[in-house]
């Protein structure tokens, strides 16, 4: 499938304004960053991961994004250098932080934002592209500026399997965030909402779920976008 025929539900994809930001659609192809906040009072400013991706579809719909293997990513690591995920949990929130430069391995991600949802889903494929299953990556509603969009992860995620079966994830860490004071009372709450909506689109296999996205392929002419230098840019 080519940059041009991406859009699986209509026609191409739109070229509106975003009145919340100012910043239009983005054309099929066009490379962008899709950055993440740390989390907390003292990250909250900051950029933690930014991701290099390239735009599938962009409209009033839907923004769709591939994140191809290979793409160098920013990720969050403890101020030593060592992996989040090695640390326990008990204490993974409560040491400084720092970011490090590092390829994405395995194959690639296709994501889907539809506007003003505070959750966005990821599609993962085994090699050979046999699909492999969703992921409701819970969030802060994205932010659009000129050269990509910004949030917060919240955490708490759900999986989702071909058979439509699906399971939370993460909820150790989305608790272990509330004892830390990461995530307050009023936050917890929107996020279990959140959580509570996206399961009903998932029960209903409402879209992206219904809309084929797993046949979807990225056009083999696209390259695999550089991490810009100012990928940490504050967007006023």
């Amino acid at each position: 499938m080519t940059a041009d025929s991406t859009a699986l539900n209509g026609g191409p994809p739109g070229r509106g304004h975003d009145d919340a930001t100012g910043a239009g659609r983005w054309a099929p192809g066009t490379q962008v960053l899709w950055r993440y906040r740390g989390n907390g009072a003292r990250y909250r400013a900051q950029v933690h991961i930014a991701r290099p991706v390239t735009v599938v579809r962009d409209d009033a719909e839907v923004l769709a994004v591939w994140m191809a293997p290979g793409t160098p990513c920013v990720r969050p690591v403890l101020a030593d250098g060592t992996s989040v995920h090695r640390e326990p949990l008990s204490t993974r929130y409560l040491k400084p932080r720092a970011t490090r430069v590092e390829s994405w391995h395995g194959t690639g991600v296709l994501k889907l934002a539809r506007p003003g949802e505070p959750w966005s889903v990821w599609l993962f494929w085994e090699p050979g592209w046999r699909f492999k299953n969703w992921y409701v990556n819970l969030e802060e509603p994205r932010r659009r500026w000129s050269h990509g969009v910004d949030s917060e992860d919240h955490f708490l995620d759900i999986s989702v399997g071909p058979d439509r079966g699906w399971s939370w994830r993460d909820e150790d860490e989305f608790a272990q965030a509330q004892v830390d004071g990461l995530v307050d009372a009023e936050l917890a709450a929107r996020v279990r909402d959140a959580g509570a909506r996206a399961v009903r689109v998932i029960e209903e296999w409402g879209s992206p779920f219904r809309d084929g996205w797993e046949q979807w392929r990225p056009d083999p002419a696209w390259p695999v976008p550089p991490l810009p230098d100012d990928w940490d840019r504050p967007v006023g």
